[in-house]
């Protein structure tokens, strides 16, 4: 039994906290968390926190704006109360994988036969068209010299017409003198511009930003960060960040904890002949995570690289998907720290199907299966579906017959045991 440790549990999944409770032999925190009928929060901790080491666990899935305000709620009522140190445990971070949202990702450009005769010296289609060995040059961009194929300065001479257009509404005419050289020179009165001059509305038709670039985008991540270390939190214990960087936005400790334990056990267990198999990246962002598994249980890897490019008919984005490796008659293993729509990991199965695979298993660390994720998966290629419970499983076990669910349980009791005992959590990895 640990002394001297309050375990307070949120809303969002009370079957974790008997868990980590009946684990560390400590009863939870009687507390009154509920809301008004207007929907404001409303907390009241019945026990004692005075002087003592506090843990609250509280997890980021179903209503996440909800819980997330709770927990903030219950951290200041903890520090109110006098509480030696509050400790957040969030087996499923909110808001941590929005930074990567705001940008469409263009892939490289694929090579293609000429159509046009006068572009054979090209190596891609490009728009504008980059220039061959000994044709004509691009319209409109400086090459080189600064000169077009007709010595003509397009961008000066574009640069120039709007200046001279910007004088004439403002009523100023632009003057020129001489130096002592007889060369013109500009005189102080001409305004000159820049990109980034917003009030000339012709140089904005000149320069326009990339179309899969958004200007103005709120950042999510350090906000919840300031949020947490504004409420009083003192330290934070998660399970795999979708950014391992993302531990940088806090100035406090951040102990991020990881799945991949509990998903080699499951393949060595469960997956007859598994060194035969070959462990799967759905994106190339999962690469990483992905072969750590196949490299410490001396197995094949493969990816499967997504790109988006725009369609010729309308400006929205569709996504292609190609393989790299050999997954034909053999067992493939996607691997990836979470699913919310499951669009890309069933996209991935139909696709290793497709190219040969004989059986898909999908190893998730974070299932959140929103919409209509559970449909999806049981229509698709996914043979079978592992995740663990950091966000409540039993609605989603119940209407998906191909899933199986791992307790992380034992790691956050673990884990709280060793914080608050001041020991080593690295190596509870070392070894994995």
């Amino acid at each position: 039994m640990v002394r001297n440790i309050v375990i307070l549990g949120g809303n969002s999944h009370p079957q974790l906290v008997d868990r980590v409770c009946n684990m560390l032999g400590v009863p939870s925190c009687d507390r009154i968390l509920s809301s008004f009928s207007v929907g404001e929060s409303r907390c009241e901790i019945k026990d004692s926190v005075r002087g003592k080491d506090v843990y609250i666990i509280q997890s980021g899935g179903g209503k996440v704006n909800d819980h997330f305000m709770d927990l903030c709620i219950m951290i200041s009522a903890c520090k109110t109360g006098s509480a030696k140190r509050v400790t957040a445990v969030l087996p499923l971070f909110p808001y941590s994988r929005q930074p990567d949202l705001p940008y469409n990702k263009v892939g490289a450009p694929l090579s293609k036969q000429p159509t046009n005769p006068n572009k054979s010296t090209y190596t891609f289609e490009s728009v504008p068209p980059t220039p061959g060995p000994g044709g004509p040059r691009s319209a409109g961009f400086v090459n080189g010299n600064g000169l077009n194929g007709n010595g003509i300065d397009v961008l000066s001479k574009k640069l120039s017409k709007a200046r001279v257009a910007d004088s004439s509404v403002n009523g100023d005419s632009p003057t020129k003198t001489t130096n002592g050289d007889g060369q013109l020179k500009r005189s102080d009165s001409t305004r000159t511009f820049t990109t980034h001059d917003y009030e000339n509305h012709s140089l904005l038709n000149t320069f326009q930003a990339k179309p899969g670039y958004k200007q103005w985008v709120a950042q999510a991540g350090t906000l919840v960060a300031d949020l947490l270390t504004c409420s009083g939190a003192d330290h934070i214990i998660t399970l795999d960040l979708h950014d391992a960087q993302y531990q940088g936005f806090f100035d406090i400790p951040v102990d991020n904890l990881y799945g991949r334990p509990l998903l080699k056990r499951y393949i060595q267990q469960n997956i007859p002949s598994f060194r035969e198999a070959v462990v799967v990246s759905p994106d190339a962002g999962g690469a990483k995570r992905a072969t750590a598994i196949a490299d410490s249980l001396n197995m094949d890897f493969a990816l499967i690289h997504k790109e988006r490019r725009p369609t010729k008919i309308m400006d929205r984005q569709n996504a292609t998907m190609m393989l790299v490796g050999d997954v034909a008659n053999r067992v493939c293993v996607l691997v990836d720290d979470l699913a919310d729509t499951s669009n890309t990991i069933t996209r991935a199965a139909k696709l290793l199907k497709k190219e040969g695979a004989t059986m898909v298993y999908a190893l998730l660390t974070h299932g959140v299966l929103s919409g209509d994720a559970i449909a999806r998966i049981n229509a698709s290629a996914i043979d079978k579906l592992v995740v663990t419970n950091s966000v409540p499983q039993e609605e989603h076990r119940r209407l998906c017959p191909k899933m199986d669910v791992l307790d992380i349980s034992p790691a956050f009791a673990e884990a709280i045991r060793r914080v608050h005992h001041g020991e080593s959590i690295s190596t509870l990895f070392q070894y994995d």
